[in-house]
């Protein structure tokens, strides 16, 4: 069946039991478990266990799941010698991408047996690549990647800004990156499959994923709402400059969805997050503004807010760089691509899918003697 839209929309490409995408009502799932009970009772630690095991952990199973990453944090020499030598002007998602690809290179994948490990060390430690450049460019310093936080929002944040920070913004972080860690066959998690199909090999599938969601169409929409948040200091501010950019149809980033036609599931989860952590932030205006967006975007154009457009004022408010917003994406969707690799390895057949010929009909040869 052909697309009549492109892209393959409405056209199902293959099976999955790790998540539901519109596919149940409003729901999202990850492997039958609701995001709503996933967010408000679970960590995103069970949430990677969850996805890559595929059964949530217990207490003890946990304990020592979350102590098993923290010792895979450390990072190779070599590794940090490139890191030290990429441009300071590099795109982030340019330096995990290239991180990645190192570290296959230090620590190959020889056996499919070895996937779940590399899943493990490559989650545990994407952190430690992009933190490292960071702090080694921006602000002269070669930082000491091991530390005793047990998990990972609490431990990139520590990272990040050098200190113990509050339980309130380590549990808004935790928030989003469960939201982020899986949504089906989006772009990136396909690509990492059809380079799965091929019998490549997981680092392989993992850049694949990097790669597409580098494209602005599908990461980056968070960093693009900042970009415009931040641009006002009032609401009334927003409205007038947002009715103007709709009236030279001037695209609004974070909103609308390829699947979603109503709401994202995962939208108003977030939001609750960037109200709570405004209270607690000297631009709490923030909030307000992007309130205001999202009530004009809906009253003029029925368009509502993916978990890109609040998710950027949580990342604001945690006082992560604008720039990392899409890597912390990357951390947490490694978990997702991971399930989906072992998933398209489980089963496996090429994904090699057909096109409808659109070209010139078939043509004389004229030698080159001739033209």
């Amino acid at each position: 069946m052909t697309s009549k839209t492109g892209g393959l929309a409405g056209i199902t490409v293959g099976n999955t039991n790790i998540s539901t995408v519109g596919k149940a009502g409003l729901d999202l799932t990850y492997r039958g478990y609701s995001i709503h009970d996933l967010c408000q009772h679970a960590s995103f630690e069970e949430v990677v266990y969850l996805l890559l095991y595929g059964v949530l952990p217990n207490a003890k199973t946990l304990s020592a799941y979350c102590e098993k990453l923290q010792h895979l944090r450390q990072l190779p020499q070599a590794l940090l010698d490139v890191l030290e030598r990429m441009p300071k002007a590099a795109h982030p998602m340019d330096v995990l991408r290239t991180g990645c690809s190192m570290l296959g290179t230090l620590e190959p994948e020889t056996t499919v047996t070895q996937q779940i490990e590399l899943a493990n060390r490559l989650i545990s430690c994407v952190p430690s690549m992009l933190l490292y450049w960071y702090h080694f460019h921006q602000n002269g310093q070669c930082i000491e990647l091991q530390n005793d936080a047990r998990t990972m929002p609490e431990y990139f944040l520590r990272l990040l800004h050098g200190k113990k920070v509050d339980d309130i913004v380590i549990k808004a972080l935790d928030v989003s990156l469960i939201l982020y860690a899986e949504h089906e066959f989006n772009a990136s998690t396909f690509a990492a499959r059809v380079t799965t199909s091929t019998a490549s090999d997981y680092y392989s599938a993992i850049v694949s994923g990097i790669g597409t969601l580098r494209g602005a169409l599908h990461g980056g929409a968070n960093e693009a709402a900042m970009e415009l948040i931040e641009q006002f200091e009032n609401s009334a501010e927003a409205r007038k400059s947002v009715t103007e950019m709709l009236a030279q149809k001037i695209k609004i980033m974070g909103f609308g969805h390829r699947v979603y036609k109503i709401s994202d599931p995962r939208s108003d989860i977030i939001k609750r997050w960037s109200e709570k952590l405004s209270h607690h932030s000297p631009k709490a205006h923030l909030y307000a503004v992007s309130q205001a967006i999202e009530t004009l975007l809906w009253s003029e154009k029925k368009l509502f807010p993916n978990l890109d457009f609040y998710a950027a004022s949580v990342y604001h408010f945690c006082g992560v760089p604008t720039k990392l917003f899409t890597p912390l994406f990357v951390m947490s969707r490694l978990s997702g691509w991971s399930a989906h690799i072992f998933e398209q390895r489980s089963a496996n057949r090429l994904i090699r899918p057909d096109a409808d010929y659109t070209g010139p009909k078939p043509q004389k040869f004229t030698p080159l003697s001739e033209r």
